[in-house]
Protein backbone atom coordinates (compact mmCIF):
# COMPACT_ATOMS: atom_id res chain seq x y z
CA UNK A 1 0.00 0.00 0.00
CA UNK A 2 2.90 2.35 0.81
CA UNK A 3 4.40 1.73 -2.64
CA UNK A 4 1.05 2.48 -4.33
CA UNK A 5 0.76 5.71 -2.31
CA UNK A 6 4.22 6.83 -3.49
CA UNK A 7 3.31 5.97 -7.07
CA UNK A 8 0.06 8.01 -6.79
CA UNK A 9 2.06 10.93 -5.39
CA UNK A 10 4.27 11.27 -8.50
CA UNK A 11 1.52 10.30 -10.96
CA UNK A 12 0.45 13.89 -11.60
CA UNK A 13 3.98 14.90 -12.71
CA UNK A 14 4.09 12.56 -15.74
CA UNK A 15 3.95 13.80 -19.33
CA UNK A 16 4.13 17.18 -21.07
CA UNK A 17 1.13 18.50 -19.12
CA UNK A 18 2.36 17.17 -15.75
CA UNK A 19 2.12 19.35 -12.64
CA UNK A 20 4.99 20.47 -10.37
CA UNK A 21 5.41 19.86 -6.64
CA UNK A 22 6.71 22.24 -3.99
CA UNK A 23 8.88 20.39 -1.48
CA UNK A 24 9.53 22.06 1.85
CA UNK A 25 12.31 20.68 4.02
CA UNK A 26 12.45 20.71 7.83
CA UNK A 27 14.71 23.75 7.68
CA UNK A 28 12.16 25.61 5.52
CA UNK A 29 14.12 25.28 2.25
CA UNK A 30 11.79 25.21 -0.76
CA UNK A 31 12.29 23.18 -3.96
CA UNK A 32 9.95 23.40 -6.96
CA UNK A 33 10.24 20.35 -9.22
CA UNK A 34 8.47 17.72 -11.29
CA UNK A 35 11.48 15.40 -11.47
CA UNK A 36 10.43 12.05 -9.98
CA UNK A 37 13.85 11.26 -8.51
CA UNK A 38 14.14 14.64 -6.77
CA UNK A 39 10.65 14.35 -5.24
CA UNK A 40 11.26 10.82 -3.97
CA UNK A 41 14.74 11.66 -2.62
CA UNK A 42 13.24 14.33 -0.37
CA UNK A 43 10.41 12.19 1.04
CA UNK A 44 10.65 11.01 4.64
CA UNK A 45 9.30 7.46 4.55
CA UNK A 46 8.71 4.77 7.16
CA UNK A 47 7.10 2.22 4.85
CA UNK A 48 9.67 -0.38 3.68
CA UNK A 49 7.84 -1.11 0.38
CA UNK A 50 7.78 2.60 -0.45
CA UNK A 51 11.54 2.77 0.23
CA UNK A 52 12.11 0.07 -2.42
CA UNK A 53 10.35 2.30 -4.98
CA UNK A 54 12.49 5.27 -3.98
CA UNK A 55 15.61 3.13 -4.46
CA UNK A 56 14.65 2.01 -7.98
CA UNK A 57 13.94 5.58 -9.02
CA UNK A 58 17.42 6.57 -7.71
CA UNK A 59 18.98 3.71 -9.70
CA UNK A 60 17.07 4.77 -12.82
CA UNK A 61 18.33 8.33 -12.35
CA UNK A 62 21.96 7.21 -11.98
CA UNK A 63 21.77 4.65 -14.79
CA UNK A 64 20.08 6.62 -17.57
CA UNK A 65 19.07 9.97 -16.06
CA UNK A 66 15.40 9.99 -17.02
CA UNK A 67 12.26 7.85 -16.67
CA UNK A 68 12.22 8.07 -12.87
CA UNK A 69 8.50 8.92 -12.70
CA UNK A 70 7.65 6.24 -15.28
CA UNK A 71 9.39 3.54 -13.27
CA UNK A 72 7.48 4.48 -10.10
CA UNK A 73 4.08 4.64 -11.77
CA UNK A 74 4.61 1.33 -13.59
CA UNK A 75 5.68 -0.48 -10.40
CA UNK A 76 2.71 1.03 -8.51
CA UNK A 77 0.29 -0.04 -11.29
CA UNK A 78 1.68 -3.58 -11.28
CA UNK A 79 1.08 -3.81 -7.54
CA UNK A 80 -2.46 -2.44 -7.73
CA UNK A 81 -3.25 -4.91 -10.57
CA UNK A 82 -1.82 -7.74 -8.46
CA UNK A 83 -4.03 -6.86 -5.49
CA UNK A 84 -7.30 -8.37 -6.89
CA UNK A 85 -5.36 -11.49 -7.98
CA UNK A 86 -4.09 -12.01 -4.43
CA UNK A 87 -7.65 -11.54 -3.16
CA UNK A 88 -8.69 -14.40 -5.48
CA UNK A 89 -6.15 -16.57 -3.63
CA UNK A 90 -3.71 -16.79 -6.55
CA UNK A 91 -0.26 -17.49 -5.11
CA UNK A 92 2.35 -14.68 -5.43
CA UNK A 93 4.80 -17.11 -7.09
CA UNK A 94 2.22 -17.82 -9.83
CA UNK A 95 1.79 -14.07 -10.39
CA UNK A 96 5.58 -13.62 -10.54
CA UNK A 97 5.93 -16.46 -13.07
CA UNK A 98 3.26 -14.79 -15.24
CA UNK A 99 4.96 -11.40 -14.94
CA UNK A 100 8.28 -12.85 -16.05
CA UNK A 101 6.68 -14.26 -19.21
CA UNK A 102 4.99 -10.90 -19.79
CA UNK A 103 8.27 -9.01 -19.27
CA UNK A 104 9.98 -11.22 -21.88
CA UNK A 105 7.18 -10.56 -24.40
CA UNK A 106 7.22 -6.80 -23.67
CA UNK A 107 11.00 -6.55 -24.09
CA UNK A 108 10.90 -8.44 -27.39
CA UNK A 109 8.16 -6.12 -28.67
CA UNK A 110 10.19 -3.09 -27.59
CA UNK A 111 13.35 -4.34 -29.31
CA UNK A 112 11.41 -5.02 -32.53
CA UNK A 113 9.90 -1.52 -32.42
CA UNK A 114 13.29 0.17 -31.89
CA UNK A 115 15.37 1.34 -34.84
CA UNK A 116 19.03 2.25 -35.25
CA UNK A 117 19.92 5.93 -35.47
CA UNK A 118 23.72 5.54 -35.35
CA UNK A 119 25.93 7.75 -37.52
CA UNK A 120 27.21 4.81 -39.54
CA UNK A 121 23.61 3.87 -40.47
CA UNK A 122 21.90 7.27 -40.64
CA UNK A 123 24.71 9.74 -41.35
CA UNK A 124 25.84 12.77 -39.32
CA UNK A 125 22.95 15.12 -40.12
CA UNK A 126 20.18 12.57 -39.48
CA UNK A 127 21.86 11.43 -36.24
CA UNK A 128 21.92 15.05 -35.06
CA UNK A 129 18.23 15.50 -35.94
CA UNK A 130 17.35 12.34 -34.00
CA UNK A 131 19.30 13.52 -30.95
CA UNK A 132 17.45 16.85 -31.19
CA UNK A 133 14.06 15.07 -31.26
CA UNK A 134 14.97 12.87 -28.27
CA UNK A 135 16.22 15.90 -26.28
CA UNK A 136 13.04 17.80 -27.17
CA UNK A 137 10.84 14.91 -26.01
CA UNK A 138 12.80 14.63 -22.73
CA UNK A 139 12.54 18.39 -22.08
CA UNK A 140 8.85 18.64 -23.07
CA UNK A 141 7.74 17.52 -19.60
CA UNK A 142 10.16 19.85 -17.79
CA UNK A 143 10.00 23.47 -16.70
CA UNK A 144 11.89 24.61 -19.84
CA UNK A 145 9.23 23.25 -22.25
CA UNK A 146 8.32 26.74 -23.54
CA UNK A 147 11.85 27.11 -24.94
CA UNK A 148 12.49 23.39 -25.52
CA UNK A 149 13.80 23.91 -29.08
CA UNK A 150 16.55 26.23 -27.85
CA UNK A 151 17.47 24.04 -24.85
CA UNK A 152 17.39 20.81 -26.90
CA UNK A 153 19.77 22.40 -29.43
CA UNK A 154 22.11 23.46 -26.61
CA UNK A 155 22.12 19.95 -25.10
CA UNK A 156 22.81 18.30 -28.50
CA UNK A 157 25.68 20.72 -29.26
CA UNK A 158 27.17 20.10 -25.81
CA UNK A 159 26.91 16.31 -25.97
CA UNK A 160 28.40 16.14 -29.49
CA UNK A 161 31.42 18.08 -28.21
CA UNK A 162 32.11 15.53 -25.44
CA UNK A 163 31.21 12.42 -27.43
CA UNK A 164 34.82 11.16 -27.59
CA UNK A 165 35.21 10.80 -23.83
CA UNK A 166 31.48 10.75 -23.02
CA UNK A 167 32.33 12.63 -19.80
CA UNK A 168 29.64 15.04 -18.61
CA UNK A 169 32.32 16.57 -16.31
CA UNK A 170 33.47 18.66 -19.28
CA UNK A 171 30.03 20.29 -19.54
CA UNK A 172 29.79 22.96 -16.86
CA UNK A 173 26.35 24.32 -15.97
CA UNK A 174 26.42 27.87 -14.62
CA UNK A 175 23.32 29.50 -13.09
CA UNK A 176 22.88 33.27 -13.08
CA UNK A 177 19.71 35.00 -11.84
CA UNK A 178 18.31 37.71 -14.09
CA UNK A 179 17.00 37.92 -17.65
CA UNK A 180 14.65 35.25 -18.94
CA UNK A 181 15.16 31.59 -19.84
CA UNK A 182 15.46 32.63 -23.48
CA UNK A 183 18.73 34.42 -22.62
CA UNK A 184 20.42 31.09 -21.73
CA UNK A 185 23.25 30.12 -24.07
CA UNK A 186 26.02 27.60 -24.68
CA UNK A 187 29.51 29.10 -24.36
CA UNK A 188 32.60 27.50 -25.83
CA UNK A 189 35.29 26.72 -23.27
CA UNK A 190 34.99 27.05 -19.53
CA UNK A 191 33.51 29.90 -17.48
CA UNK A 192 34.68 30.37 -13.89
CA UNK A 193 32.60 32.45 -11.49
CA UNK A 194 35.58 34.26 -9.92
CA UNK A 195 37.46 37.56 -10.27
CA UNK A 196 40.97 38.35 -11.54
CA UNK A 197 43.46 39.87 -9.02
CA UNK A 198 43.73 43.64 -8.57
CA UNK A 199 45.78 45.53 -11.17
CA UNK A 200 46.35 42.44 -13.31
CA UNK A 201 45.64 42.08 -17.04
CA UNK A 202 41.96 41.32 -17.75
CA UNK A 203 42.78 39.53 -21.00
CA UNK A 204 45.64 37.19 -21.83
CA UNK A 205 46.51 35.11 -24.89
CA UNK A 206 48.57 31.90 -25.27
CA UNK A 207 48.22 31.14 -21.57
CA UNK A 208 50.33 28.66 -19.65
CA UNK A 209 48.13 27.92 -16.66
CA UNK A 210 49.39 26.57 -13.35
CA UNK A 211 46.48 25.10 -11.35
CA UNK A 212 47.43 24.78 -7.66
CA UNK A 213 46.07 23.92 -4.25
CA UNK A 214 48.52 25.56 -1.88
CA UNK A 215 48.35 28.05 1.04
CA UNK A 216 49.29 31.57 -0.06
CA UNK A 217 48.43 33.40 3.15
CA UNK A 218 51.60 33.21 5.29
CA UNK A 219 52.34 36.94 5.23
CA UNK A 220 50.82 37.09 8.71
CA UNK A 221 52.29 35.41 11.79
CA UNK A 222 50.73 31.99 12.24
CA UNK A 223 52.32 30.01 15.04
CA UNK A 224 49.63 27.67 16.34
CA UNK A 225 49.86 26.22 19.84
CA UNK A 226 53.18 27.93 20.58
CA UNK A 227 54.17 31.03 22.52
CA UNK A 228 56.79 33.50 21.43
CA UNK A 229 58.13 35.92 24.04
CA UNK A 230 59.84 38.97 22.69
CA UNK A 231 61.22 41.96 24.52
CA UNK A 232 60.71 44.51 21.74
CA UNK A 233 58.52 45.18 18.69
CA UNK A 234 61.65 45.03 16.53
CA UNK A 235 61.77 41.27 17.17
CA UNK A 236 58.11 40.92 16.03
CA UNK A 237 59.03 42.81 12.87
CA UNK A 238 61.91 40.38 12.32
CA UNK A 239 59.53 37.39 12.57
CA UNK A 240 57.13 39.10 10.16
CA UNK A 241 59.86 39.84 7.63
CA UNK A 242 61.04 36.18 7.88
CA UNK A 243 57.45 35.08 7.13
CA UNK A 244 57.31 37.47 4.18
CA UNK A 245 60.69 36.31 2.85
CA UNK A 246 59.38 32.70 3.01
CA UNK A 247 56.25 33.71 1.08
CA UNK A 248 58.23 35.66 -1.56
CA UNK A 249 60.56 32.65 -2.01
CA UNK A 250 57.49 30.50 -2.68
CA UNK A 251 56.18 33.06 -5.19
CA UNK A 252 59.61 33.07 -6.92
CA UNK A 253 59.37 29.28 -7.29
CA UNK A 254 55.86 29.60 -8.78
CA UNK A 255 57.07 32.26 -11.25
CA UNK A 256 60.05 29.99 -12.02
CA UNK A 257 57.71 27.29 -13.32
CA UNK A 258 57.12 29.56 -16.31
CA UNK A 259 53.38 30.14 -16.03
CA UNK A 260 51.63 33.39 -16.94
CA UNK A 261 48.33 32.45 -15.22
CA UNK A 262 48.18 31.11 -11.64
CA UNK A 263 44.90 29.64 -10.34
CA UNK A 264 44.77 28.65 -6.68
CA UNK A 265 42.10 26.79 -4.80
CA UNK A 266 42.93 28.66 -1.59
CA UNK A 267 43.16 32.38 -0.89
CA UNK A 268 45.98 34.54 -2.25
CA UNK A 269 46.87 37.36 0.17
CA UNK A 270 47.89 40.89 -0.76
CA UNK A 271 51.65 40.41 -0.71
CA UNK A 272 51.82 37.47 -3.16
CA UNK A 273 49.09 39.08 -5.28
CA UNK A 274 51.24 42.22 -5.58
CA UNK A 275 54.24 40.05 -6.49
CA UNK A 276 52.26 38.37 -9.31
CA UNK A 277 51.01 41.76 -10.54
CA UNK A 278 54.61 43.07 -10.75
CA UNK A 279 55.66 39.97 -12.70
CA UNK A 280 52.69 40.32 -15.10
CA UNK A 281 51.15 37.02 -13.99
CA UNK A 282 47.36 36.79 -13.84
CA UNK A 283 46.28 35.25 -10.50
CA UNK A 284 42.83 33.84 -9.64
CA UNK A 285 42.16 32.90 -6.03
CA UNK A 286 39.67 30.68 -4.23
CA UNK A 287 38.54 28.70 -7.29
CA UNK A 288 36.29 26.17 -5.50
CA UNK A 289 37.44 22.55 -5.44
CA UNK A 290 35.09 21.37 -8.21
CA UNK A 291 36.23 24.34 -10.31
CA UNK A 292 39.90 23.41 -9.82
CA UNK A 293 39.31 19.72 -10.59
CA UNK A 294 37.35 20.55 -13.72
CA UNK A 295 39.83 23.22 -14.82
CA UNK A 296 42.81 20.87 -14.57
CA UNK A 297 40.91 18.30 -16.69
CA UNK A 298 39.80 20.90 -19.25
CA UNK A 299 43.19 22.65 -19.56
CA UNK A 300 45.11 19.37 -19.65
CA UNK A 301 47.23 20.22 -16.59
CA UNK A 302 47.71 18.75 -13.13
CA UNK A 303 46.98 20.26 -9.72
CA UNK A 304 50.28 21.18 -8.02
CA UNK A 305 50.90 21.70 -4.30
CA UNK A 306 54.70 22.05 -4.14
CA UNK A 307 56.99 23.87 -6.56
CA UNK A 308 60.52 22.59 -5.78
CA UNK A 309 60.74 20.58 -9.03
CA UNK A 310 59.30 22.72 -11.85
CA UNK A 311 60.23 20.11 -14.47
CA UNK A 312 57.70 17.66 -12.93
CA UNK A 313 54.80 20.11 -12.99
CA UNK A 314 52.42 19.73 -15.91
CA UNK A 315 50.86 23.05 -16.85
CA UNK A 316 47.55 23.55 -18.66
CA UNK A 317 47.27 25.25 -22.05
CA UNK A 318 44.66 27.77 -23.15
CA UNK A 319 44.46 30.20 -26.09
CA UNK A 320 42.60 33.04 -24.40
CA UNK A 321 41.50 33.98 -20.88
CA UNK A 322 39.36 37.09 -20.53
CA UNK A 323 36.90 38.74 -18.18
CA UNK A 324 33.30 38.80 -19.42
CA UNK A 325 30.04 40.20 -18.10
CA UNK A 326 26.86 38.15 -17.67
CA UNK A 327 24.06 40.32 -16.33
CA UNK A 328 25.66 42.38 -13.56
CA UNK A 329 28.42 39.89 -12.72
CA UNK A 330 32.01 39.63 -13.92
CA UNK A 331 33.24 36.13 -14.78
CA UNK A 332 36.36 34.61 -16.33
CA UNK A 333 36.09 32.77 -19.65
CA UNK A 334 38.68 30.23 -20.83
CA UNK A 335 38.58 29.71 -24.61
CA UNK A 336 40.57 27.33 -26.82
CA UNK A 337 41.35 24.87 -24.01
CA UNK A 338 43.67 21.87 -24.49
CA UNK A 339 40.65 19.62 -24.09
CA UNK A 340 38.63 21.09 -26.97
CA UNK A 341 35.42 19.48 -25.82
CA UNK A 342 34.90 21.73 -22.80
CA UNK A 343 31.80 23.92 -22.86
CA UNK A 344 29.59 25.80 -20.42
CA UNK A 345 25.79 26.05 -20.44
CA UNK A 346 24.84 29.40 -18.91
CA UNK A 347 21.30 29.35 -17.53
CA UNK A 348 19.39 32.60 -16.95
CA UNK A 349 16.05 32.95 -15.22
CA UNK A 350 13.91 34.95 -12.83
CA UNK A 351 14.66 33.08 -9.59
CA UNK A 352 17.03 30.52 -8.12
CA UNK A 353 14.23 27.92 -7.78
CA UNK A 354 13.61 28.20 -11.50
CA UNK A 355 17.33 27.86 -12.29
CA UNK A 356 17.72 24.81 -10.02
CA UNK A 357 14.84 23.07 -11.79
CA UNK A 358 16.20 24.09 -15.22
CA UNK A 359 19.58 22.62 -14.23
CA UNK A 360 17.92 19.31 -13.26
CA UNK A 361 16.06 19.28 -16.60
CA UNK A 362 19.25 19.95 -18.59
CA UNK A 363 21.12 17.28 -16.60
CA UNK A 364 18.37 14.73 -17.40
CA UNK A 365 18.50 15.58 -21.10
CA UNK A 366 22.32 15.35 -21.17
CA UNK A 367 22.24 11.94 -19.45
CA UNK A 368 19.67 10.64 -21.95
CA UNK A 369 21.70 11.94 -24.93
CA UNK A 370 24.87 10.39 -23.50
CA UNK A 371 22.99 7.06 -23.31
CA UNK A 372 21.80 7.46 -26.93
CA UNK A 373 25.35 8.15 -28.15
CA UNK A 374 26.43 4.87 -26.48
CA UNK A 375 23.39 2.83 -27.60
CA UNK A 376 21.97 4.58 -30.69
CA UNK A 377 18.47 3.09 -30.80
CA UNK A 378 15.21 5.01 -30.58
CA UNK A 379 11.49 4.30 -30.17
CA UNK A 380 8.34 6.42 -30.50
CA UNK A 381 7.04 8.19 -27.38
CA UNK A 382 3.60 9.50 -26.46
CA UNK A 383 2.36 6.15 -25.10
CA UNK A 384 3.05 4.43 -28.43
CA UNK A 385 5.66 1.95 -27.15
CA UNK A 386 3.59 1.12 -24.03
CA UNK A 387 0.55 0.18 -26.14
CA UNK A 388 2.77 -1.86 -28.48
CA UNK A 389 4.15 -3.77 -25.49
CA UNK A 390 0.68 -4.21 -23.99
CA UNK A 391 -0.60 -5.72 -27.28
CA UNK A 392 2.34 -8.16 -27.34
CA UNK A 393 1.72 -9.11 -23.69
CA UNK A 394 -2.00 -9.67 -24.40
CA UNK A 395 -1.07 -11.97 -27.29
CA UNK A 396 1.22 -13.88 -24.91
CA UNK A 397 -1.66 -14.20 -22.37
CA UNK A 398 -3.90 -15.83 -24.99
CA UNK A 399 -1.30 -18.56 -25.60
CA UNK A 400 -0.56 -19.24 -21.92
CA UNK A 401 -2.68 -21.83 -20.10
CA UNK A 402 -3.50 -21.68 -16.40
CA UNK A 403 -3.62 -18.92 -13.82
CA UNK A 404 -0.42 -17.34 -15.14
CA UNK A 405 -2.53 -15.87 -17.97
CA UNK A 406 -4.37 -13.69 -15.43
CA UNK A 407 -1.06 -12.25 -14.18
CA UNK A 408 0.05 -11.60 -17.78
CA UNK A 409 -3.20 -9.73 -18.50
CA UNK A 410 -2.65 -7.69 -15.32
CA UNK A 411 0.82 -6.74 -16.64
CA UNK A 412 -0.71 -5.50 -19.92
CA UNK A 413 -3.26 -3.44 -17.98
CA UNK A 414 -0.46 -1.90 -15.89
CA UNK A 415 1.41 -0.91 -19.08
CA UNK A 416 -1.68 0.88 -20.38
CA UNK A 417 -1.88 3.03 -17.24
CA UNK A 418 1.08 5.08 -18.55
CA UNK A 419 -0.69 6.55 -21.63
CA UNK A 420 -3.83 6.82 -19.47
CA UNK A 421 -1.96 8.89 -16.85
CA UNK A 422 -0.40 11.12 -19.55
CA UNK A 423 -3.89 11.83 -20.95
CA UNK A 424 -5.40 12.43 -17.48
CA UNK A 425 -2.66 14.93 -16.63
CA UNK A 426 -3.54 16.89 -19.77
CA UNK A 427 -7.19 17.11 -18.63
CA UNK A 428 -8.41 14.89 -21.49
CA UNK A 429 -10.76 11.90 -21.45
CA UNK A 430 -8.24 9.16 -20.74
CA UNK A 431 -10.51 6.13 -21.30
CA UNK A 432 -11.60 7.48 -24.71
CA UNK A 433 -8.06 8.25 -25.87
CA UNK A 434 -6.51 4.95 -24.72
CA UNK A 435 -9.23 2.89 -26.43
CA UNK A 436 -8.76 4.92 -29.62
CA UNK A 437 -5.01 4.32 -29.37
CA UNK A 438 -5.50 0.55 -29.01
CA UNK A 439 -7.83 0.53 -32.03
CA UNK A 440 -5.26 2.51 -34.08
CA UNK A 441 -2.53 -0.02 -33.22
CA UNK A 442 -4.79 -2.94 -34.13
CA UNK A 443 -5.44 -1.30 -37.49
CA UNK A 444 -1.69 -1.44 -38.14
CA UNK A 445 -0.78 2.18 -37.30
CA UNK A 446 2.27 1.18 -35.31
CA UNK A 447 3.53 4.74 -34.78
CA UNK A 448 0.24 6.07 -33.34
CA UNK A 449 0.45 7.82 -29.96
CA UNK A 450 -1.10 10.63 -27.93
CA UNK A 451 -0.88 14.16 -29.35
CA UNK A 452 -1.07 16.19 -26.14
CA UNK A 453 -1.40 19.55 -27.89
CA UNK A 454 -4.68 18.67 -29.57
CA UNK A 455 -5.83 15.93 -27.20
CA UNK A 456 -6.23 13.29 -29.90
CA UNK A 457 -4.40 10.36 -31.50
CA UNK A 458 -1.48 11.50 -33.66
CA UNK A 459 1.35 9.98 -35.67
CA UNK A 460 4.50 10.08 -33.51
CA UNK A 461 6.71 9.80 -36.60
CA UNK A 462 5.31 13.04 -38.06
CA UNK A 463 5.26 14.83 -34.68
CA UNK A 464 8.89 13.78 -34.03
CA UNK A 465 8.13 12.46 -30.52
CA UNK A 466 11.06 10.10 -30.06
CA UNK A 467 12.49 8.47 -26.95
CA UNK A 468 15.66 6.60 -26.11
CA UNK A 469 15.27 2.80 -26.28
CA UNK A 470 17.63 2.19 -23.38
CA UNK A 471 15.71 4.51 -21.00
CA UNK A 472 12.39 2.81 -21.76
CA UNK A 473 13.89 -0.66 -21.49
CA UNK A 474 15.56 0.17 -18.17
CA UNK A 475 12.35 1.58 -16.65
CA UNK A 476 10.35 -1.48 -17.77
CA UNK A 477 12.82 -3.96 -16.27
CA UNK A 478 13.38 -1.96 -13.04
CA UNK A 479 9.64 -1.54 -12.40
CA UNK A 480 8.95 -5.25 -12.98
CA UNK A 481 11.81 -6.30 -10.69
CA UNK A 482 10.75 -3.91 -7.90
CA UNK A 483 7.09 -4.99 -8.05
CA UNK A 484 8.21 -8.64 -8.03
CA UNK A 485 10.37 -8.00 -4.99
CA UNK A 486 7.53 -6.31 -3.06
CA UNK A 487 4.92 -8.95 -3.94
CA UNK A 488 7.26 -11.71 -2.74
CA UNK A 489 7.09 -10.33 0.80
CA UNK A 490 4.46 -11.96 3.02
CA UNK A 491 5.37 -10.29 6.32
CA UNK A 492 7.23 -7.24 7.55
CA UNK A 493 9.22 -7.93 10.71
CA UNK A 494 10.56 -4.99 12.67
CA UNK A 495 13.71 -5.97 14.54
CA UNK A 496 13.95 -5.10 18.23
CA UNK A 497 16.43 -2.35 19.05
CA UNK A 498 19.83 -3.48 20.28
CA UNK A 499 20.00 -3.76 24.05
CA UNK A 500 22.45 -1.27 25.50
CA UNK A 501 24.49 -2.56 28.45
CA UNK A 502 24.59 -0.31 31.48
CA UNK A 503 28.19 0.27 32.53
Amino acid sequence: IGAMAVSDLVKSTLGPKGMDKILQSQSGEVTVTNDGATILKRLTLDNPAAKILVDISKTQDEEVGDGTTTVCILAGSLLSEADPLLTQKIHPQTIIAGWRLALGAARNALEEAAWEIGEDKAGEELFRQMLFKIAKTTLSSKIVHNEHDQFAQMCVDAILRVRKTGSLENIHILKKCGGSMRDSFLAEGFILDKKIGVGQPKKMQNCKVLVANTPMDTDKIKIYGAKVKVDSLAKVAEIESAEQAKMIAKCEKIAGVGCNVFINRQLIYNKPEQFFTDKGIMSIEHADFEGVERLSAVLGGEIASTFDHPELIKMGQCELIEEIMIGEDKLIQFTGCASGEACTIVLRGASMHLLDEAERSIHDALCVLKTVVKDPRAIYGGGCSEVLMAEAVDACAKQTPGKKALAIEAFAKALRTLPKTIAENGGYDAAELVTQLRAAHNQGKKSAGLDMKLGEIGDMKELGITECFRVKNQSLVSAAEAAEMIIRVDEVITCAPRQREME
